[in-house]
Parts: C-alpha cells; structure tokens; sequence
C-alpha cells in the first residue's frame, strides 16, 4: 500500500452519495468492507484511486470520499494500470463484478495478473447482471433459468479463482459479503500485499438471482483448511478444482511475492540510460515555470 495518514474512521472514507443498491444486496457489506479497512490501514483518500466500470458494483466509487473513476465496461483493470504506472505512489483499487471482470472485461485480466500490476482488484460476484435486470453471466450456474435463457442456461460457469492461478496473480482469495470480519481481513491483506491481489467477494443479488441466495451461499461457505500452504500454486488450483455445488472455500488461496511492474520499469529505465525521476514526476515539472 502506497500511503496512509493518521487515524480517520471508517464513515470518513464515505462520501455523501448514498449507495442506491437494493435492500439486501451483498455490495453494502462489502463497502462497509473497504472503509472499515481504510479507516484500520490509515489509507490517505487524497493519494486513493478507486476505479470502475459497469455494473452495479461499478457504483461503488461515488460512494467513497476517494479519488474515483467509473470508466466503460470492462476498462477498469487497464484504466487502473494506467492510474499505477503514471503515479506509483498512488493507492489503486479496482472493485467489479463478474460480468463486468469476466466478460467484456475478460481480454484484460490475464495480462495484469501476469505482469503483476500493484493494484487490488475486489470482484463482487453474484452470478447474474443486476443492473440490466437479470441476464445470465459468465459464473451463472448450469441451467439458470433467466429472461435471457428461460429453458435454462447452456453453458458451464467460470471458476474466476482457478483463472486468476493459471493466469500469473500473486495473491488470490474469496470471501462472503455476509462475513463482514472475512471480507475485511481479506481486502486487508489484499492492499497490504505489494503486486497484483485479486478477491472475489461472493455477494447475493436479492432481486435477479432467486437461486443463488445469502442464505444458500452462507450454507456453502467453508474456510480453507488451516493446513492449507498458500505459498503452493498446485495446491491453490487443486483446492478451486474439488469445489462443487456444495461448498465454496474462502480465505487466501495463494500469496507469494514478486516484484510488482512498476519496479520493472524502474530496473529497464536504469539499465536504459533514463532518468531517475517517475514519468509522472517529469510531466508535472514540464508545467512548472
């Protein structure tokens, strides 16, 4: 994490847009998730940047007294890129949903894991569009019945999880956004850790997804063994790949420590014959008399 400041609590990190979810939508508790973990780190929201795309979850930054940008469909991930390469020293936290991260989106999510971007990617899954009013989406259940397949859906899920591992991330997790200590403790770690940390924070849509419920998720929900070494990339995979129907691990998958791509940077600057100052650093000074 980039920068902090003294002490503030977590409703100093809202803003005064009222969030305008549904009455029961996960995306609350996960909001209430990013402040309380704001407000714990000390995250400075002048040196914040939190950035969306399209979609319910894509609302989230006008909730925040932050710094925010709520972009196209599917753009977050390479608009934050840009945000973290030009300022470093920026915090960058991206927060989507699992149509907005793994459909439209899906073409960009291989390349910031891999190049270990040190941004935080917070995907809020309900498996369903919500804000288009309940069309199927890429982690929909076999057979969902919705007004997009009303003889139910044809086609397999996506494991986001099991994509993020073969795909290069540094840090991947899930949580439940009925888990208010869960969901803080993982964006925590997640922020704290230097590189590219994705969290899927499952998080029910209590208007268009009349299956996937609070009530059903929090039956399926089961901590990863303590026995579990997130240091072991297999194992991570192994774990996403005995899930079924019946259970959903949450807690931290994997974590390991690379150097991020801003440092990258740095090392082929040197090596180059570039300057020492960021390219941030150097366009401020072109403005200056």
């Amino acid at each position: 994490m980039a920068s902090t400041v003294a002490a503030l609590k977590a409703n100093d990190y809202k803003s005064e847009i009222k969030p305008i979810w549904c009455p029961g939508c996960g995306h609350f508790g996960v909001l209430n998730g990013v402040t309380n973990t704001f407000a714990d780190l000390g995250v400075d929201y002048n040196n914040t940047v939190v950035v969306s795309g399209i979609g319910c979850s894509s609302r989230f930054p006008f909730f925040l007294n932050s710094y925010g940008v709520h972009t196209a469909h599917g753009r977050a991930l390479p608009v934050a890129t840009g945000v973290k390469l030009a300022n470093p020293s920026l915090n960058v936290l991206v927060v989507s949903g699992d149509g907005d991260c793994f459909s439209i989106g899906g073409g960009h999510v291989p390349h910031v894991a891999r190049k270990n971007i040190d941004i935080t990617c917070i995907m809020m899954n309900n498996r369903i569009y919500g804000l288009t009013k309940g069309q199927l989406s890429p982690t929909s259940t076999f057979g969902h019945v919705t007004n997009t397949s009303p003889y139910g859906s044809p086609d397999e899920p996506i494991n986001p999880l099991l994509y993020m591992l073969a795909y290069g991330a540094s840090f991947v997790a899930r949580g439940f956004s009925g888990n208010p200590k869960q969901v803080k403790s993982l964006i925590t770690a997640a922020m704290n850790h230097v590189g590219f940390s994705f969290v899927e924070i499952i998080s029910p849509c209590p208007t268009f997804n009349k299956i996937d419920t609070a009530d059903s998720f929090r039956d399926m929900m089961i901590d990863i063994p303590e026995s579990h070494d997130s240091t072991d990339r297999l194992k991570a995979i192994d774990l996403t790949i005995k899930e079924n129907d019946g259970e959903l691990y949450a807690g931290i998958y994997y974590q390991v420590e690379r150097t991020p791509y801003t440092e990258q940077l740095q090392n082929i600057k040197k090596k180059a014959g570039g300057q020492d100052k960021s390219d941030f650093e150097a366009i401020i000074d072109t403005f200056k008399p």
